[in-house]
């Protein structure tokens, strides 16, 4: 028998593990991460912020393996360098060309530090495998505290200034045209970007953090351009992901993180598979050049919640 068949093989207490403690809080962290990550996705890909998503999580990164260094909490180390991360890129970025720039200084001097804490801290080479791809399974009582918090926190800011900061994402130059605070709109959004990275990376770790922020919500926009339906279906699609990563992950006793990604992204080329499909039926023959909905930025589209 191969090395690779004797590591995956089928646990038939699979069920009896779903009902530990740990997986409790695995659900529930997940869970928690999924919505905040469903309610964000939206934004990040009409604000062209997926770059700064990305950069996020790597900012992060020296953030945590300067806790571990100090032997304070990860979560904590997240927070803070995410959070710093964030504001620097929205008060230096104004616009997209900036606000690119801005990320790619930021993410270049984080990931030096990156490099300098992780090789100080080479004996926790365990913990800082787990801030990279993610350890779902060790969400402890106080992070879920942390996320409870965090996720509320985006919810309801998000509810509180959803429409203008559609308005600005849309189209920022009209926006600002008629007074909507573009600026201070994209400093909120990329604080509250920054409180689901730190989450998120916990979950996924940061080299898998797509799967969870960008996916669910790009596949929903394959369906539809009203944001509040985009964000609903993002978030259904991003829980399923969790709960079914940890199903599958109880199953094979393999970390659940691929699973995570791996059902999001699954889902999403079946959707793409499935619109490009209806797509043709809907040109039907003859159709030559004419209008069809993905030749209409998304983002045009967008126009009510």
């Amino acid at each position: 028998m191969s090395p690779l068949a004797v590591s995956v093989q089928f646990q038939s207490d699979w069920w009896t593990v779903l009902q530990t403690d740990f997986m409790r809080n695995a659900l529930i962290g997940g869970s928690l991460v999924a919505i905040a990550a469903g309610l964000l996705g939206y934004f990040v890909i009409t604000r062209s912020n997926a770059f700064a998503a990305h950069a996020l999580a790597h900012i992060g990164f020296p953030g945590a393996t300067g806790a571990i260094l100090v032997g304070a909490p990860i979560t904590l180390g997240l927070a803070v360098f995410c959070l710093g991360g964030g504001l620097l890129i929205g008060l230096l970025g104004r616009r997209v060309a900036e606000r690119e720039i801005a990320t790619g200084t930021v993410l270049a001097f984080a990931t030096g530090l990156g490099v300098l804490f992780g090789s100080l801290a080479s004996a926790n080479a365990s913990t800082t495998t787990s801030v990279l791809f993610g350890n779902l399974l060790a969400v402890s009582d106080d992070e879920l505290t942390v996320f409870a918090l965090f996720t509320a926190a985006v919810a309801l800011v998000l509810a509180l200034i959803a429409r203008p900061l559609v308005f600005a994402s849309v189209d920022p130059a009209v926006a600002e045209a008629r007074g909507v605070p573009v600026r201070a709109l994209g400093v909120a959004f990329v604080v509250l970007l920054a409180l689901t990275i730190t989450m998120a990376v916990q979950v996924v770790g940061t080299l898998l953090l797509f799967g969870l922020v960008v996916t669910p919500a790009a596949t929903a926009l394959r369906l539809t351009a009203r944001p509040g339906r985009v964000a609903a279906i993002a978030v259904g699609i991003a829980l399923l992901s969790v709960w079914t990563g940890l199903v599958l992950a109880a199953m094979v006793d393999l970390p659940p993180s691929f699973f995570v990604v791996t059902v999001s992204v699954v889902v999403w080329v079946a959707v793409l598979v499935g619109t490009r499909r209806r797509v043709r039926q809907h040109r039907g023959p003859g159709h030559a050049g004419g209008h069809t909905a993905e030749a209409v930025p998304t983002a045009g589209r967008a126009t009510a919640l």
